[in-house]
């Protein structure tokens, strides 16, 4: 009978561990290949002046239009095309990764660093410290995300710092809420209490204590929330209140070339598959690492 009991449990694949480590050993297959796509846009964005065949302001009204792999008048093959003005889309891609990346990890870590602080005192203190804090991203969150950016923008101007700073200050009240949530939730863990009990002055609690094992959730937050930056980079781009004309960034090579998508499809297609493949890899790696970092997914 318990020879029975065992073998039908080992049949059940939903609890079988050799199924279950055989499935674990083979999903790093996708994100491998979302690192390796990752990889290849920060490559290209740190370098961007030796790789890139043209520069990407550098246009001609005698090459506009050319599809991709077509030659231009100076005999050389623009393998993306060129815009309405001539410039090479290739080397504008490339450039556009810089901005890109750029805009994504320092809006994440900027809104990250300040909304982890102000989430982990509110949460820890509570009290009329946790009440301001909470009421205030209470109402910035009824705001919608993009309508605000747009709003901040119009009064700062276009410009790289300008796109940044407005990210952080639209996107710190996420970083905000989970920090809260797990100080409030680590904040009377025996460990914290011993500390508190020892004499441990409340910054060393925080920094030794609370902040390290709040890490796990603030990362994964901030692994998903880079691809939002990237496409709230290239929408305010696209609307024509993010980047100014003189930096090419992705969602300006998407609203150039939104009026010729029947003539020249590539102008506007291309840049708009570079960032769906990047956002696309960023998911999945940040999905993966969720799991990863989750210990009840993963076998002892």
């Amino acid at each position: 009978m318990p020879g029975s009991i065992q073998r039908f449990v080992l049949s059940d694949n939903s609890v079988n561990p050799d199924r279950f480590r055989a499935g674990r050993q083979a999903r790093p297959i996708l994100p491998m290949i979302a690192l390796a796509l990752i990889a290849l846009v920060v490559f290209a964005a740190l370098c961007a002046p030796l790789i890139s065949p043209y520069q990407p302001l550098q246009g001609s009204i005698m090459n506009n239009l050319r599809p991709p792999a077509m030659a231009g008048g100076d005999g050389f093959p623009h393998l993306l095309g060129t815009d309405i003005l001539g410039r090479d889309v290739l080397s504008g891609i490339i450039h556009g990764a810089r901005v890109s990346l750029l805009v994504g990890v320092a809006s994440v870590v900027g809104a990250g660093i300040f909304g982890t602080v102000v989430g982990i005192l509110a949460g820890y203190f509570g009290g009329w410290l946790e009440e301001v804090v909470m009421r205030v991203v209470d109402v910035q969150l009824a705001f919608p995300f993009i309508l605000l950016a747009i709003v901040i923008m119009y009064v700062l101007g276009r410009g790289l710092l300008n796109v940044i700073v407005v990210l952080i200050i639209a996107s710190w009240p996420l970083y905000a809420r989970v920090a809260r949530a797990q100080a409030l939730r680590l904040r009377t863990s025996e460990f914290v209490l011993a500390a508190r009990s020892l004499g441990a002055a409340w910054p060393r609690i925080l920094l030794r204590h609370v902040l390290p094992n709040a890490l796990t959730p603030l990362l994964v937050v901030a692994t998903f929330a880079i691809p939002q930056m990237i496409i709230f980079e290239a929408a305010l781009s696209f609307l024509g209140v993010g980047m100014p004309l003189e930096v090419v960034s992705w969602g300006s090579m998407l609203a150039s070339g939104r009026n010729y998508l029947e003539q020249a499809w590539w102008i506007a297609t291309l840049p708009g598959l570079a960032i769906m493949l990047t956002v696309l890899s960023v998911n999945i790696l940040g999905d993966w690492l969720r799991d990863w970092l989750d210990p009840n997914l993963r076998l002892a």
